[in-house]
């Protein structure tokens, strides 16, 4: 099954051009620059002329329209796009869940302090997850930014835990990449307000095996 994934585009989703083909197109947050419901219903016309069968979205830190107007924001983003926040979905066996939360940053929406609060946040994942999509980082593994390291240690904690096949997620603009921990397959898949392209990967639903078919340099600074 292909997986193309990006995160960070910030109103600037025509700067990727042609989208590559795929089973299932995920935006990892960071859809928005400001958050309003006007700017989400630009991003959701583009999304819906995507081919991929499957799209799916988890809000980041720009996505305040969804703290403060849920349900209208679903319905902005449209009922063929699968909208997850603290929630799962199954495409053709493999079990993917979506999380928009990350350590206090800036004045951003889906802050939390780190410690308690986030812990209790990755104990929803289910033990059972394939895919794992979060906006932040995992310490470690493109986290990488101008201030340090910003990813967030519990979740890396999760993750050792659950071990998903593959983790997407974005929010650390200068540190997109492919890494391999074990059996673990991570991807920063930031485009960087649109100047790095979309990741493409394979994922085999019958042996959870990930393959990088194509990953951006990160030349974003």
């Amino acid at each position: 099954m292909r997986f193309v994934a990006v995160a960070d585009t910030h109103l600037h989703q025509e700067r990727l051009g042609s989208i590559p083909d795929g089973d299932v197109f995920i935006h990892a947050g960071d859809l928005l620059r400001l958050g309003s419901l006007d700017e989400l219903d630009v991003v959701a016309r583009w999304l819906q002329q995507l081919p991929h069968r499957i799209k799916i979205v988890i809000a980041g830190n720009t996505e305040w329209c969804f703290v403060h107007h849920f349900d209208e924001s679903l319905r902005v983003l449209g009922s063929n796009v699968i909208y997850l926040q603290d929630q799962g979905t199954s495409v053709e066996g493999l079990n993917i869940w979506g999380s928009p939360w990350q350590p206090e940053y800036k004045d951003g929406a889906f802050n939390l302090p780190r410690g308690a609060a986030l812990v209790e946040k990755w104990s929803l994942v289910p033990g059972d997850t394939d895919v794992l999509v979060t906006h932040g980082p995992p310490r470690g593994f493109g986290d990488r930014s101008p201030k340090g390291r910003i990813g967030c240690d519990d979740l890396g904690r999760t993750v050792r835990t659950v071990r998903p096949a593959l983790h997407l997620f974005g929010h650390a603009h200068g540190d997109g990449g492919f890494w391999r921990d074990g059996d673990v397959c991570l991807a920063n898949v930031t485009t960087c307000a649109g100047a790095r392209g979309p990741t493409v990967l394979d994922v085999n639903p019958a042996t959870r095996v990930v393959t990088d078919i194509s990953v951006p340099p990160s030349t974003c600074r």
